[in-house]
């Protein structure tokens, strides 16, 4: 796919699936404790416009979120792109997912063009200052993510593939599963214990399945309800047949002129 052409020869082929799937989990798996839904934005593959000096110059990342960016509530509002000179307030992480076209760019292995225009990794290091940068290439499985610390992007030490973002309240790892049916490494978000955020689906099939074992508990405690109902039953159907037997036995004694009360 990257061998062929552009329409815009500054594009590097066309979005494959993955980049549909991926930034879909992890927008499902964004969910973060510190803030309402309502208050923070997040976008993937759109147009990102940093410099209002040059307002045709833009970035497109894969995915990209900004806290304090309000959500647009109808359908007119829905941004087209996200304008920095507008907005007033710069993402927080960017997520780019490396492929062989863009990897060289996504690690700022680039220099500028002859048109002078920023590369993404001066972009997003100096121009936006943005405080998370992450890399997943799903080719070579790696995980890699820069904090910006004194104005320059540096490399984090990711321990067992996860990285943790303190303003967020969530972190960022690397899970193996099955998204969309689709078997391999994903990227997803979760939470202060360590545990994976579930997806809607996901959710929907953990509370499906709590349902089923409550209802199978409460069927074992019905069940055991009736044992014990039965045990009573059968034994308070054994002492009256003792008491019957003993009545029978009084009567006859009674009958061959003993007194049952006179015995031993």
């Amino acid at each position: 796919m990257y061998d062929l052409p552009s329409e815009d020869p500054e594009e590097f082929g066309l979005p494959d699936e993955f980049h549909g799937s991926q930034p879909d989990l992890l927008k499902k798996t964004c969910l973060s404790p510190h803030y309402s839904q309502e208050d923070y934005f997040i976008a993937s593959d759109l147009n990102l416009y940093y410099d209002s000096e040059h307002p045709l110059w833009y970035k497109r990342p894969d995915w990209f979120l900004v806290l304090g960016a309000k959500r647009s509530q109808t359908q007119q509002q829905l941004r087209l792109s996200y304008v920095i000179w507008d907005e007033q307030v710069s993402p927080f992480l960017v997520v780019e997912l490396a492929s062989p076209g863009t990897e060289n760019e996504d690690l700022g292995r680039t220099e500028r063009k002859d048109d002078n225009r920023p590369t993404k990794w001066e972009v997003y290091e100096t121009i936006l200052q943005i405080p998370y940068y992450v890399i997943y290439d799903r080719y070579k499985n790696l995980f890699c993510g820069f904090v910006l610390r004194s104005g320059k992007y540096e490399a984090l030490v990711l321990e067992e593939g996860r990285l943790w973002l303190e303003d967020l309240g969530l972190g960022l790892g690397l899970w193996q599963g099955r998204y969309e049916g689709v078997e391999g490494l994903w990227l997803r978000f979760y939470d202060a214990t360590g545990e994976w955020i579930p997806t809607p689906d996901e959710q929907a099939e953990q509370e499906r399945q709590e349902k089923e074992r409550e209802q199978k508990r409460a069927t074992l405690a019905e069940a055991d309800r009736d044992r014990e109902r039965q045990q009573k039953e059968q034994t308070q159907a054994a002492l009256e047949q003792e008491q019957q037997k003993n009545q029978q036995l009084r009567d006859r004694l009674l009958q061959l002129g003993v007194d049952p009360d006179s015995l031993p």
